[in-house]
């Protein structure tokens, strides 16, 4: 079983204005994924054609089951967070699981930002600037795998350490209310080390995953409990993250 996880960046890549729906597809089919977490995800955005990505995602890897979760509705520039109750033609941002297996069944997991702006450094500047965060989002679902249940996690956490770390928090520990097989996949946006002290699970696939074109860091994760497995980053010609492939 392949398991992949993605940070889509809207299915473009850094600099473009539009998305290459046939690039995309192409992209995501490549991965042969058998359940495939992506972040960053648009649905009906005009930036990426107002395209339901999520579905050009589901045919192009032959999807049984899929879900869309929105983090935020509007548009850039006007951000709200989302109610998850938005009718499909509202532009809207959030996260996507989808699987080749059959889903038992599934839940939404809000993720709340810091209440107040945050001291957060930006690559390049010298002196901190007050950044107001914004809500996440962790989809669950329980795929009905070829050697039984699995619990699988998929999520964005936010960029700011102070907001990421009490998230993941939050996660766990609603993860923990139930035992049996789990993975955990998504842009954590924070370090091998600390994703998995925060998350006391395993790594199944390692390696740096940004920026794509000469990765440094690996802030995107597939992490197991019960489960093992290995793997590494795949760069496509999409997004400014690889992604993380592990066979299972």
């Amino acid at each position: 079983m392949r398991i992949a996880t993605w940070n889509i960046l809207s299915g473009r890549s850094p600099g473009e204005e539009a998305v290459d729906e046939a690039r995309f597809a192409d992209a995501v089919r490549s991965l042969d994924a058998d359940l495939l977490g992506l972040q960053e995800v648009d649905r009906s955005q005009p930036r990426s054609g107002n395209l339901d990505l999520t579905a050009v995602a589901a045919e192009a890897m032959g999807a049984r089951e899929w879900m869309f979760a929105p983090a935020l509705a509007g548009t850039p520039g006007s951000w709200r967070g989302a109610t998850g109750r938005e009718a499909a033609d509202v532009p809207t941002y959030g996260v996507a699981f989808l699987s080749r297996y059959r889903v038992e069944a599934w839940d939404v997991v809000p993720l709340p930002p810091a209440t107040l702006p945050v001291p957060y450094r930006w690559p390049g500047n010298l002196r901190p600037s007050l950044v107001r965060d914004e809500p996440r989002v962790a989809i669950v679902a329980d795929v009905a795998a070829p050697r039984g249940p699995l619990r699988v996690v998929t999520t964005h956490l936010s960029f700011l350490p102070t907001s990421n770390g009490a998230q993941l928090r939050l996660l766990v520990r609603r993860l923990a209310e139930r035992s049996g097989r789990l993975v955990l996949m998504g842009d954590l946006n924070m370090g091998p080390r600390r994703a998995d002290r925060l998350t006391g699970l395993g790594a199944l696939a390692t390696g740096p995953t940004f920026p794509t074109d000469a990765p440094t860091r690996q802030i995107d994760h597939i992490l197991g409990r019960g489960v093992t497995g290995t793997g590494g980053p795949v760069r496509l010609r999409a997004s400014d993250h690889r992604a993380l492939v592990s066979k299972v």
